[in-house]
């Protein structure tokens, strides 16, 4: 999309007297860097002997968008057929289908109309919203930040993501932790032991102690080592087993990945940005290797299930996965898939979940160790779905020992199920040993245990071994990840309080799957997010701080989930037909012009002065950069 200059050169300087800019019509261009590409493509679509295009791009609202505007840039004639291929993997037997079901590219009208609307809306809220605040704030954040200039740079989604980023550094600045102490006793039953956790309950020498913290903590030290001295001084002895209540706990696969759900796990496991979770899932698609990555979906389309067996069969050829494929097969429990959970055709808009295709596999020697790792989990997380669900043991016991009652859960697996083959028991094993030291979580219960407590009857006296005092803290809101952003943008409509608007985004979000990734990206490009590549923790920067400051003195709806959320719903509903273009056009350069107008009518640099002065404490390294910088004479 062209810049304001190339339509009148008066635009060239940043002025508050020409904006808002919202022109009639809008103007695109080829840039340099693919216009011998460009001609090439051009002189294809527009050849004489050609009378039918297959428009093969991306199976979605951005590769619709691409290919509309190549037709359109290079004066296609009207009278070509143009047929949309839309297919969601790059097999053979794929794209033969897809080309033998070829749509007339009319058909999807309304989702070129809603492509179009989506990058003239990023555009003129760029556009405008950039400029008119650069105008009033610019100079101040560039006086602040000891800088030559400095642009503020406004998106539909980038500034809500930015806002929410800083809101969240906020929140943990202002929290104050609580320090507290608990006591755990020792316990053992027929030869295995196991911890249980003091309550101050109805009878305890502490009930209604001030000194509690709840009523399973002190607040001093002092208070829950006296506490455990006096309990120590008891033994040995034996506990009363007043309560041993045993449940059933099934849990089920996990649903199929989703763009944002593979780009959390990666985060998570590989310390990986969102971006490159993505240029690998590109890469394995491009290699046929699984199915289109850019979707929001979980399942499969019933369509989809009813030929799976063909992706299993692929599969057993893969050594990594291979056997759990073959068994699947064998005991036929693909079979039913399509009555579960798993395939769901409502939930499904372009693309159904990201799974493996099966084939592709001469490609997989190629691959480098980390797109290896990452078609292996998408293959686990697809056959873990044919699996039967993980079911265990938990039981819940109450002990009385002279007044006080001590509790404790024990959860034991009673059948793997899938877990078997989703690789995930291992690490999770590993995070509920450290959480279960730490006093933070349930017994992981052997088969031994769990046979000792299933012949314990209520009454039964159990015996006391010691008791620990273990220190715990309250804890602040954890820092985003690159990759529970995106989970967070793609559900920001939980942020929002209001119940029917949030009912009306939902499965909306902000952004795009396509899209997400590279707004993260390209804020950290911009300065004002930090990404800690070891961990993948995102802070924001001073610049982001103020920057989101700006905005809120001007525009504060930009940062609000409800604002971007709405109109990516709106995008939607264009797209499926049910409000036209040119309404959504006509709110559109509404919104845009009022809003202008209210940022050009008004300055509060004093208060960006201050919001800078409260944030100096934060960070030191820049402040003390600064003043360096001031001492040199004040060159940059």
């Amino acid at each position: 999309m062209s810049y304001p200059e190339v339509y009148d050169a008066r635009y060239q300087k940043w002025s508050l007297d020409t904006l808002p800019f919202l022109p009639e019509e809008f103007r695109y261009e080829v840039i340099p860097e693919v216009k011998k590409q460009f001609e090439i493509v051009k002189r294809l679509l527009t050849r004489e002997d050609v009378d039918t295009i297959y428009i093969c791009t991306d199976s979605g609202r951005e590769g619709e968008y691409i290919y509309r505007l190549v037709d359109q840039m290079a004066g296609v004639p009207a009278e070509k057929i143009r047929k949309r291929v839309w297919i969601d993997s790059q097999t053979e037997e794929e794209i033969r289908r897809g080309v033998a079901e070829a749509k007339d590219w009319s058909a999807y009208r309304n989702l070129a109309a809603a492509a179009y609307l989506r990058a003239k809306e990023d555009y003129l809220m760029g556009i405008n919203f950039s400029r008119v605040l650069t105008l009033r704030y610019g100079a101040a954040l560039a006086s602040f930040l000891q800088q030559r200039y400095t642009v503020v740079s406004v998106g539909r989604v980038m500034t809500c993501v930015l806002g929410m980023v800083v809101r969240r550094e906020n929140e943990i600045r202002v929290f104050r932790k609580t320090v507290f102490y608990r006591i755990f006793g020792q316990f053992e039953l027929s030869g295995q032991r196991f911890f249980g956790e003091w309550r101050a309950e109805k009878g305890s020498a502490y009930e209604g102690f001030p000194g509690l913290y709840k009523n399973n903590g002190f607040l001093k030290k002092e208070d829950a080592e006296a506490f455990r001295q006096n309990l120590t001084a008891a033994l040995p002895g034996t506990a009363t087993l007043l309560k041993n209540e045993k449940k059933k706990e099934v849990k089920r696969p996990p649903l199929l990945y989703n763009l944002a759900e593979l780009q959390n796990d990666c985060a998570r496991r590989f310390k990986i940005s969102p971006d490159q979770t993505l240029k690998v899932a590109q890469e394995l698609y491009e290699k046929k290797l699984v199915t289109y990555p850019r979707t929001d979906a979980r399942v499969l389309s019933s369509a989809v299930a009813k030929e799976i067996q063909k992706n299993l069969s692929g599969l057993t050829r893969v050594q990594a996965v291979g056997g759990f494929a073959q068994e699947v097969l064998s005991n036929g429990s693909y079979k039913g898939i399509a009555k579960t959970r798993y395939t769901d055709d409502k939930q499904i808009t372009d693309h159904y979940a990201l799974i493996p295709t099966g084939q592709g596999l001469g490609a997989l020697p190629g691959l480098t160790p980390l797109s290896a790792q990452i078609y292996e989990m998408i293959a686990r997380r697809f056959l873990a779905v044919f699996y039967p669900p993980a079911v265990y043991e938990k039981r819940s016991l109450e002990l009385l020992f002279g007044r006080e009652h001590f509790f404790a859960g024990i959860r034991s697996l009673v059948e793997e199920g899938w877990l078997k083959v989703s690789g995930e028991k291992k690490q999770k094993d590993k995070e509920e040993k450290e959480k279960e030291e730490e006093g933070e979580a349930e017994n992981s219960g052997t088969a031994a245990l769990a046979a000792a407590l299933a012949a314990a009857k209520k009454g039964a006296a159990v015996e006391v071994k010691g008791f620990d005092l273990r220190e715990g803290e309250t804890s602040p809101p954890k820092r985003y990840t690159s990759g529970s952003m995106i989970l967070a943008m793609e559900n920001a409509g939980q942020l929002i309080e209001d119940e029917e608007l949030r009912s009306q985004i939902k499965g909306s979000g902000i952004g795009t799957s396509a899209t997400r990734a590279e707004i993260l990206k390209k804020l950290v490009n911009n300065k004002y997010l930090a990404l800690n590549g070891k961990t993948q923790i995102i802070t924001p920067t001073q610049l982001g701080e103020l920057i989101v400051e700006a905005v809120n003195l001007s525009m504060p709806p930009l940062l609000r989930p409800e604002l971007t959320a709405s109109w990516e719903k709106g995008l939607t509903m264009v797209q499926q037909g049910e409000i036209s273009e040119a309404d959504y056009m006509a709110k559109l350069r509404d919104f845009v012009a009022r809003r202008t107008g209210l940022a050009a009518g008004q300055s509060a640099s004093y208060k960006l002065r201050e919001a800078f002065e409260a944030s100096r404490q934060y960070y030191p390294a820049v402040t003390e950069k600064r003043r360096a910088v001031r001492r040199k004479g004040g060159s940059k």
